[in-house]
């Protein structure tokens, strides 16, 4: 009786051990999160400012804007600036702007998917790592390097001045992140399943658009919405490579709310309204793809 009463002494003393242990890591976690919660309040409150400070500008008028404390809500609200901005040809600029990311990102994605592709599934192959690492030499070279060789090639090609002229370099700069992202999520599909298509006759044109194509999905929603903000708000590019009115950007469009000796901050701000609106708009429609994207490295 006495071994038994130490026996289940013992073993009741080693089960409230584990969960004494886990009680104090949950108490332990829950202060942290606590700092974390409120590191994150105060992050968002430092981003949340700027953001109000635009949208309230965008409703008043100049008068008002140099009047009133700059965080008040506006005594008056009015749509003038976003008329002026719709009126001055803001649907031109528009439209360019999506002619150039659309003719932006897919081909580039094209591109970067089918040379991942090629770079993965042939690792033995010399040529395609000299590719591989010509790819990632393009990480190291910014755009400010390479915009008078740029502006000298549009100008030979007889491009200036054109869409086009944004769309070709702008592919260019875009494929080599786009191809150590993709690369990376094709290296992670298991080769049996490769292997397995190999065996039931599929070409390698099969195999990358039934097996890699689907698997890589959240990757190249990633991949072509971080290439399209850095195309959408491209500027120095519409800078250098075009000059008529009719060839600009949204970038280049706050130019036109510029006079001589002042800027209208209100119609500018409502001009960056409008052109934040569609980057709002698709992350709200692809979030769930891009946060799984973003995240999946970390949860293989």
């Amino acid at each position: 009786m006495a071994s038994d009463l130490t026996t289940a002494t013992s073993s009741s003393g080693t089960a409230t051990r584990p969960a004494r242990n886990s009680s104090f890591n949950g108490r332990k976690l829950l202060q942290l999160n606590w700092f974390g919660g409120l590191a994150g309040w105060i992050w968002l409150a430092i981003v949340l400012v700027p953001l109000y400070w635009i949208v309230v500008t965008s409703f008043k008028d100049q008068s008002a804007y140099f009047a009133q404390n700059p965080f008040a809500l506006p005594s008056a609200p009015t749509t003038n600036n976003y008329k002026l901005v719709i009126e001055s040809d803001f649907p031109r600029y528009f439209l360019n702007s999506v002619i150039v990311t659309i003719g932006t990102i897919l081909p580039a994605v094209a591109i970067a998917f089918m040379a991942s592709y090629a770079i993965i599934r042939g690792a033995g192959s010399k040529f395609l790592a000299g590719v591989n690492g010509l790819f990632l030499m393009g990480l190291a070279i910014p755009l400010q390097a390479t915009i008078i060789p740029v502006y000298l090639l549009i100008i030979r090609m007889h491009l200036y001045d054109s869409l086009l002229a944004l769309i070709l370099p702008s592919v260019a700069f875009a494929i080599p992140l786009s191809v150590l992202v993709l690369s990376n999520f094709i290296r992670d599909v298991p080769k049996e399943l490769f292997e397995s298509m190999r065996v039931d006759g599929a070409t390698e044109w099969g195999m990358m658009t039934k097996l890699a194509l689907p698997l890589t999905r959240p990757a190249l929603v990633t991949v072509s919405i971080y290439n399209g903000l850095g195309v959408w708000n491209g500027f120095l590019l519409p800078l250098i490579l075009t000059q008529s009115p009719d060839k600009r950007t949204l970038p280049l469009a706050l130019w036109t709310f510029q006079g001589q000796y002042s800027v209208n901050v209100p119609a500018v701000l409502a001009s960056v309204v409008l052109t934040t609106l569609p980057i709002v708009i698709l992350y709200a429609v692809s979030r769930r793809q891009l946060l799984s994207g973003l995240t999946a490295g970390f949860s293989r």
